[in-house]
């Protein structure tokens, strides 16, 4: 019986280098999506992703050992985790007035979850093709947009006394630069009043001069160019 328990041995050494292989994969891929997510300084980041993945290789591998031994079906614990994976996602997910942010971080959480499943389950070409694409999206598709589009998008917070005071310098400077005004909030709180503007212009904007030009309008504090949601 001792060439039994050797043939066990060996496959439960080779099963243990083919859990790490996927572990050390996960790490590399959801590393890179979380890094992405993480310097545009979003809710979910690195770190968060990584463990994410890690959770997902776990259960799909648990998922195929119970299989192999009782024949349950390896597809029963994982889809437990696509659902539970909706609140760690809403947890990113932030309002601020009328506006909605961290949808894009809540989609790559279940991506890298996806992407976990898959390396779990052994297709490994198909993880790392997703990765490559999701990282692409993430980081270049709204260069493209904007380029599709040929137009500019300019998203200001304006910190002001009275907003209302400076609304129509503010238009005036918009329409001296051909932008299109598509949203203007005034949003007031115990520590400070802004102005929250979007707009849009079909020519290239040099946001440094605009903003420079908003700065000399008296009363106001200070502008921040913001980030659209990435």
């Amino acid at each position: 019986m001792e060439w039994i328990e050797n043939i066990v041995l060996n496959l439960q050494q080779i099963d243990a280098v083919v859990l790490i292989f996927k572990l050390i994969l996960i790490v590399i891929l959801a590393g890179l999506i979380g890094w992405e997510r993480e310097y545009w300084n979003k809710p979910a980041g690195l770190r968060t992703h990584v463990l994410l993945g890690v959770s997902a290789v776990l259960i799909a591998y648990l998922g195929v050992k119970i299989y192999n031994e009782t024949g349950a079906d390896a597809t029963r614990i994982p889809a437990q985790l696509l659902s539970g994976i909706g609140f760690l996602g809403a947890g990113t997910i932030l309002r601020e007035g009328f506006n909605v942010k961290g949808l894009t971080t809540a989609a790559s959480l279940l991506t890298v979850t996806c992407i976990g499943l898959c390396i779990g389950f052994g297709a490994y070409i198909t993880a790392i093709i997703a990765t490559l694409v999701v990282y692409i999206i993430l980081s270049y598709s709204h260069i493209v947009s904007e380029n599709l589009g040929k137009f500019t998008n300019i998203k200001l917070e304006i910190t002001c006394d009275n907003p209302k005071d400076i609304i129509n310098d503010v238009k005036e400077i918009f329409e001296e630069n051909k932008i299109d005004i598509l949203k203007l909030n005034i949003h007031r709180s115990e520590r400070k009043s802004y102005l929250d503007l979007e707009g849009r212009s079909s020519l290239r904007v040099d946001k440094n001069a605009l903003i420079s030009k908003i700065m000399s309008i008296s009363d106001i504090i200070g502008v921040s160019d913001v980030e659209f949601d990435k």
